[in-house]
């Protein structure tokens, strides 16, 4: 399994990296989104993207509706991973299929990256 994590911040998207790398699965990470396009070209299949919400350049909700233009995303869930935990109706609202607010839970993230992929909702802001 194949994770793409499109966050700014560097240290956010080491979090996500080592608690994929526990779950066994591989990643991408992107923190300028103006490289996202080519990142994309080059890695192949994804299963899963999480996404910051507030990036320079362009926010979560503009990246997303990128994303779906893109056949090879159609159906990949993506999850807001954000501090923003105001903004989890919005995000409801726009298509993502989860959110999990920042910090992330250590704990908590198996079980939530188990029922994103078996497709249920995961809408947890703290």
């Amino acid at each position: 399994m194949h994770a793409l994590i499109v966050d700014d911040n560097a240290k956010n998207a080491q979090v996500l990296k080592m608690l994929l790398s526990d779950e066994g699965w591989t990643y991408t990470i992107v923190t300028q989104v103006g490289l996202l396009e080519s990142v994309m070209n080059e890695i192949g299949s994804v299963d899963l993207v999480f996404l910051d919400l507030e990036m320079p350049g362009a926010n979560g909700y503009e990246v997303l509706r990128w994303l779906r233009t893109d056949a090879r995303f159609a159906h990949v869930p993506v999850v807001a991973n954000t501090v923003h935990v105001s903004e989890i109706n919005t995000v409801y609202g726009q298509g993502f299929q989860g959110f999990i607010a920042k910090p992330v839970d250590p704990d908590r993230f198996p079980s939530q990256l188990a029922r994103i992929m078996n497709g249920e909702p995961v809408w947890e802001a703290t």
